[in-house]
């Protein structure tokens, strides 16, 4: 789990599976919408690392080698955010749909 408290006064905890499963990186995002790949067997990934990239984001790391997604605070906020709920339930229906494990 990450938390992240937010100038705004919101205040967010983000579950590491779904930081990993849904990285910005192009090893999940592919280069367009027809390249995501969906991550499989992450229930248990850990974060080992967070690291400022200038003002505007973070790179985590995880205990599986993935360290290539940038996180900005606005994806952090907007997306992992205020819409983690449907992040989640979105990656649960993907999951289902192809027939992996969490």
């Amino acid at each position: 789990m990450l938390e992240i408290a937010f100038d705004d006064g919101s205040r967010f905890t983000y579950p590491a599976e779904l930081l990993r499963v849904e990285s910005p990186s192009a090893d999940v995002q592919g280069h367009g919408p027809s390249q995501k790949v969906t991550p499989a067997g992450k229930r248990s990934v850990a974060i080992t690392a967070v690291e400022p990239v200038g003002n505007y984001a973070i790179r985590i790391t995880f205990d599986d080698g993935h360290s290539t997604g940038i996180y900005s605070w606005t994806d952090l906020h907007d997306r992992f955010g205020t819409g983690q709920e449907q992040l989640w339930n979105d990656y649960l229906r993907r999951i289902a749909e192809q027939g992996l494990e969490r």
